[in-house]
């Protein structure tokens, strides 16, 4: 005795072969690119993938807003060219470090910076001298990678360097 149901469902087994077949030959053609290698920075041995600052906007804005940055990530920020820097912690809800980073690609100072009461002053955090780089990256994460003054800076190729002047 057939099942009643034997006809619908060999139907379906068989339409769904055919759509497979057809999708997966068209999957195959249109496989969509590798991503694209994300920026990093390495200080000794610990390296962060970063989020690059090159915009106006976006060195204004930096990592504010953000609730959670994992201990690999940052953010580096490209000025055009090297000066005293100052950064604040407008609207950052959590701890972060900063290493300025001078042209040649050594730290020149570190700092922690304390999330902040928006109600109260700014702390200003400076580099006192001259950096063209900052990297911002999770508190306590520069001084597990025993990050200092003088560390050299290793940038992966995909960073885009501010042209010098001859």
């Amino acid at each position: 005795m057939k099942s009643p149901f034997a006809r619908p469902v060999i139907a379906l087994f068989a339409a769904s072969l055919i759509l497979c077949g057809t999708g997966c030959r068209k999957t195959k053609k249109a496989l969509p690119p590798p991503p694209a290698a994300t920026p990093a920075v390495t200080i000794g041995n610990h390296t962060w993938s970063v989020e690059l600052a090159t915009t106006p906007r976006q060195l204004y804005k930096g990592l504010s807003g953000r609730i959670y940055l994992p201990a690999d990530r940052g953010m580096l920020f490209v000025f055009p060219e090297p000066k005293v820097l100052s950064f604040v912690m407008r609207g950052c809800y959590i701890p972060l470090d900063i290493a300025f980073i001078d042209a040649d690609r050594y730290v020149v100072k570190t700092t922690t910076m304390a999330v902040e009461n928006d109600l109260a002053g700014r702390v200003v955090y400076s580099s006192d001298k001259p950096a063209q780089f900052a990297l911002e990256a999770p508190a306590g994460t520069m001084a597990a990678a025993n990050v200092t003054v003088g560390s050299k800076v290793i940038f992966s190729q995909d960073i885009p360097l501010p042209a010098r002047a001859p």
